[in-house]
């Protein structure tokens, strides 16, 4: 009885080492990885920093080219008008385009609707408004019942 004690004692030992083996390597192997991408975060953000300030340096070129020509306060619109028309050209490209038939939420377009972009408030769909008023105190037959004096009908 006391040598089955000891080998399940050896087992459970043998397993919680092999616990500790299989932990501490994949601790170690997450550490390089997560090291790797640190680095490569680093060297985007820094680019991206070198980047902004390369545009900065070509509107301010831009700028001082103009004021050769024109007064300062002009150049100074003249290169903002410019910068906004690119912001703007940029936004438009990095929007995904809608499918065909498809409004600007990718729902499907209905005939006579608004179309997509006035139609909406707020990212929220609005129904379409009917062009004439609904008649008060009118209360339309159901389609599922038949009209009053038709065969089938009850009275």
């Amino acid at each position: 009885m006391q040598r089955l004690e000891h080998m399940q004692h050896l087992d459970k030992h043998l397993v919680d080492e092999l616990a500790q083996v299989a932990r501490e390597s994949v601790r170690d192997e997450l550490r390089e990885q997560a090291r790797g991408q640190r680095r490569k975060a680093a060297l985007y953000g820094a680019s991206g920093a070198v980047a902004l300030y390369a545009g900065a340096a070509v509107a301010l070129a831009v700028g001082l080219a103009l004021a050769l020509v024109l007064p300062g306060w002009a150049a100074a619109l003249i290169t903002a008008v410019i910068l906004g028309a690119v912001a703007y050209a940029l936004r438009n490209a990095a929007r995904p385009s809608p499918a065909p038939g498809r409004g600007a939420a990718g729902q499907a377009s209905v005939p006579g609707q608004r179309d997509a972009g006035r139609g909406r408030a707020g990212g929220v769909a609005v129904p379409p408004v009917p062009s004439t008023p609904p008649a008060t105190g009118v209360v339309p037959p159901r389609p599922d019942t038949p009209a009053p004096g038709a065969p089938g009908s009850r009275g």
